[in-house]
């Protein structure tokens, strides 16, 4: 028995040793318990679980500290964690827009035979898009509340045009509004006011001008009352703005309007008419130059709900502020004496030179037209 005492002890001496000894911290990458190639009692660690494990971190205490469980030769295994890797979510919340000007700001996307805009601004985080695609709304409350956020995000929308349209439809059978529809055409002129050189753009914003009616502040349109600043400055965007946040109204609205301005409209449907005159069409046409994507809202938000705020405004009167415009042109307006007429990209005429025949095409060959009926 003292023989045995005698190797017990000795034994337990020799592990007491090895405890005692500065041991290196833990790599799972060491142990062939819990590898990338492990046995059969052990799972896998993911690349998370290896860069957030506590044994991976160089301030890890040494395995003698650690209370793991043990196999043969002393192999450590590794219990699969029951919660998943920690998850980094995105630095910027995804219901706030990322500033203009920001450097993690992205890029915006380029699409092939459109102009180089920011089409994100069309419909953008926390604004809402009407049914028929005339207008964004917002009821952010920084945006009531703040004139630089207001003045800065007005600015920023100025960027972008309107998308002017041509609606071409053909009827039969009733009146134009009515009846079975032969062809319907839709044709985009928005790349007609935005030129590849920047430096050729034509747009501009402008405000109210004294003695102009517009809606000022009240519920119906008037020619007053004059915004300003306190260092003098008049009727600019920052002296509405600052006039707009002042306002203690229950309900109110601040509002920009895109327009086209320049564009021969009845010239052009004078041009479309005439040709589908000559393909000897025997139903009723219709041409309108809808505009889609021209106007911008902000109002204050809520109190309790859109009913409540409706009736409200119904009832008390809604404040609108509606005195800034950005202003696309089409073209310069002709003056004598003042040269010829400029375009922002190409006139009328030349547009109709390349429109006239794929319009004369696409009448022809809609489903709902009889050809053997046209002349092309």
């Amino acid at each position: 028995m003292d023989k045995v005492e005698h190797a017990e002890r000795e034994h337990l001496s020799l592990q007491e040793q090895q405890l005692l000894q500065p041991q290196q911290p833990y790599s799972p990458l060491a142990s062939s318990g819990r590898s990338y190639t492990s046995g059969s009692n052990t799972v896998p660690m993911t690349e998370e679980e290896l860069q957030s494990s506590s044994l991976h971190s160089p301030y890890t205490p040494s395995a003698a500290s650690v209370n793991l469980p043990t196999g043969h030769n002393n192999t450590l295994y590794i219990p699969r964690s029951p919660t998943p890797p920690p998850y980094s979510g995105p630095s910027t919340p995804a219901q706030e827009p990322i500033p203009p000007h920001s450097p993690s700001a992205k890029p915006p996307p380029r699409y092939p035979g459109l102009p180089a805009l920011d089409y994100r601004l069309y419909n953008p985080p926390l604004f809402e898009l009407s049914a028929d695609k005339t207008t964004i709304r917002t009821t952010v409350p920084y945006l009531s509340t703040n004139a630089e956020a207001l003045v800065a995000l007005i600015r920023q929308q100025a960027t972008v045009p309107p998308k002017p349209q041509i609606h071409i439809v053909g009827r039969r059978g009733g009146s134009p509004g009515s009846g079975r529809v032969d062809f319907s055409l839709k044709l985009n002129l928005m790349p007609l006011l935005v030129p590849e050189d920047p430096r050729q753009r034509m747009d501009y914003l402008r405000c109210v001008g004294p003695g102009e009616v517009a809606f000022r502040g009240g519920s119906k349109p008037s020619t007053q009352p004059e915004a300003a600043t306190a260092d003098g400055d008049g009727g600019g965007l920052e002296a509405w703005a600052a006039r707009f946040v002042a306002d203690s109204a229950s309900v109110k609205s601040f509002a920009l309007e895109r327009v086209v301005a320049n564009l021969d409209v009845h010239w052009l449907e004078g041009q479309i008419r005439a040709l589908i005159a000559g393909m000897k069409y025997p139903g009723t046409v219709s041409v309108t130059f809808p505009i889609t994507h021209c106007k911008v809202v902000v109002q204050n938000p809520d109190r309790v709900n859109k009913f409540f705020t409706s009736v409200t405004g119904f009832f008390a009167g809604k404040r609108k502020y509606e005195v800034v415009k950005a202003v696309w042109p089409f073209a310069t307006m002709h003056r004598a004496g003042e040269g010829e007429r400029r375009c922002a990209v190409q006139s009328e005429e030349v547009w109709w030179r390349e429109w006239q025949e794929p319009i004369r095409y696409g009448i022809y060959c809609y489903p709902g037209v009889h050809s053997e009926e046209l002349l092309y």
